[in-house]
């Protein structure tokens, strides 16, 4: 079994987990209502996904 031959020092500990942070997720804006909406993804506002309706609303 693998054991550490000395402590971690915090430098070197943090410097590892320096990638580990969580980023915010992208946002795009929806070319027909303008909502702000995950990108590759069906409007959840409009149900509009590149132009197309894929979701029927019932709004209208």
């Amino acid at each position: 079994m693998a054991v550490p031959k000395g402590k971690t020092s915090k430098s070197k500990k943090n410097m590892r987990r320096a990638h580990d942070a969580i980023s915010a997720p992208g946002i795009s804006i929806c070319p027909q209502c303008q909502e702000p909406k995950m990108p590759h993804r069906a409007c959840s506002n409009c149900g509009t996904y590149k132009g197309k309706e894929v979701i029927s609303s019932n709004e209208s």
